[in-house]
């Protein structure tokens, strides 16, 4: 890879960001272009099929990680207590000892994030290295690449009962009619086939479409999270525009059905098809009993202080009360006692140290506890095995099953939501003759 400046990378970035926010887009075919260097790439400003869901990073997962953590009230409140354990004036055991319990909980719970963003690393993975068929100029035909090898430009084939990679404008269909049949139960649930129709003006005889034939070049709006709107046309080298709509689009994530192959045009990629900009990203889950902990957190913060100001003033008037000096009061460092008020401050401090069982941290041991057994008998169940599929229940969040058994409402909007319509074969007649099928 040759050596590139930062201003030439800074430049780079800058027209990249530009050509994604224009409002409408010029793509062309990438064979012309293939095995040249990027910087001639024409379109080379738009992202790879490449996707990312994890929240964390190596290098930022621990800022982020203790970012999240601190959400928990709790856990601000152990570790404040930890380092007004530091102050010598107020401490009241060793410091060293303070430190541990919130720094296991914390180190657990770090863990057990890492592992989930892991499970999400490996799914990505997963992902990205799915096969798939782009054409080659240099070898004059479709070769298998991976999802992640997708880019803006290229030409796509993709066979029956195959997921689209990338939102594809639908070129050619091996059909007599022109047509696709999708299945989008992966976007909006939906079991039924959706048709999508070769671009108008592109319907051929010949028996297969010709990629290194295209010169049109492809002018489409900005991606958007709409699964329903699209517009998009195409200008050829004649001045001809042919327009084309969602009718002619192929989303990443259906399926293919009832078609033997089809053709694609690749208009969005990456993080930028629909799909991808509907898909939120992972984000941090708080279940209504953590809620529900920080706020009695925040009341027993209430009532600890008040106790601690009852006993630090209770402190102030015993001192203002005795007739002379008790022996058991120790001087400072320079010989004499300190004032009775910044006694009585001291001891509204360590009168905090002392009372913190008042929130005990065992509490969140024992919970993050009972949730890991919850999660392997649920693992575990027998009852939620599919024979199947041989696929067990998968908990993907160890926090999920705190909100288990606290569903208010349940929405529906037709019976076929929550049924499955299924026709089985069982049996037929013809001519008098009974065919049957073994299997039903």
């Amino acid at each position: 890879m040759m050596w590139r400046s930062p201003l030439a990378l800074v430049r780079d970035a800058l027209h990249s960001q530009r050509a994604r926010e224009r409002e409408l887009r010029s793509l062309q075919s990438n064979l012309p272009y293939e095995g040249m260097e990027k910087a001639k790439q024409p379109n080379r400003f738009f992202p790879s099929n490449a996707i990312k869901t994890t929240k964390y990073s190596l290098l930022l997962f621990l800022p982020m990680n203790l970012y999240q953590q601190f959400h928990r009230m709790a856990n601000l409140y152990f570790v404040g207590l930890a380092i007004l354990n530091f102050i010598p004036v107020v401490n009241a055991f060793q410091p060293e000892v303070g430190l541990i319990p919130i720094c296991i909980i914390m180190s657990l719970t770090a863990l057990k994030d890492a592992w989930e963003d892991f499970r999400r690393y490996q799914s990505d993975r997963k992902v990205n290295n799915m096969p798939c068929l782009i054409y080659s100029r240099r070898e004059k035909q479709y070769v298998e690449r991976c999802w992640k090898d997708v880019r803006v430009g290229d030409f796509v084939k993709v066979v029956c009962n195959e997921i689209v990679p990338a939102d594809l404008l639908l070129l050619y269909s091996s059909d007599p009619n022109a047509v696709c049949h999708l299945e989008t139960a992966n976007l909006d649930g939906e079991t039924n086939l959706k048709q999508r129709t070769v671009v108008s003006g592109l319907c051929t005889s010949h028996p297969e479409f010709e990629p290194e034939n295209f010169n049109a070049v492809v002018v489409c709006e900005r991606p958007n999270n709409n699964l329903n709107h699209f517009k998009c046309f195409l200008e050829k080298s004649d001045k001809d525009k042919v327009g084309a709509s969602i009718e002619s689009l192929l989303l990443r994530g259906c399926t293919v059905r009832n078609t033997n192959h089809a053709v694609g045009f690749v208009v969005y990629a990456g993080h930028e098809t629909k799909s991808m900009l509907n898909n939120n990203g992972s984000r941090c889950k708080r279940s209504k009993l953590e809620r529900k902990l920080n706020v009695d957190v925040f009341f027993c913060l209430i009532l600890l202080f008040t106790m601690c100001l009852i006993g630090a003033i209770g402190h102030y008037l015993w001192l203002e009360s005795l007739p002379g000096v008790p022996p058991f009061l120790v001087p400072g460092s320079n010989g004499h006692l300190d004032d009775p008020s910044l006694m009585s401050f001291y001891m509204f401090f360590t009168m905090i140290i002392l009372l913190q069982i008042l929130i005990p941290i065992s509490l969140y041991v024992s919970i993050e506890l009972v949730k890991v057994g919850q999660i392997f008998f649920i693992t575990n169940d027998i009852d939620l095995y599919d024979e199947e599929t041989d696929s067990r229940i998968q908990c993907r969040a160890l926090n999920i099953t705190e909100d288990l058994g606290q569903i208010e409402y349940i929405f529906s909007d037709k019976t076929g939501t929550l049924t499955e319509n299924k026709m089985v074969f069982r049996r037929c007649s013809i001519m008098g003759t009974e065919y049957s099928h073994k299997e039903n």
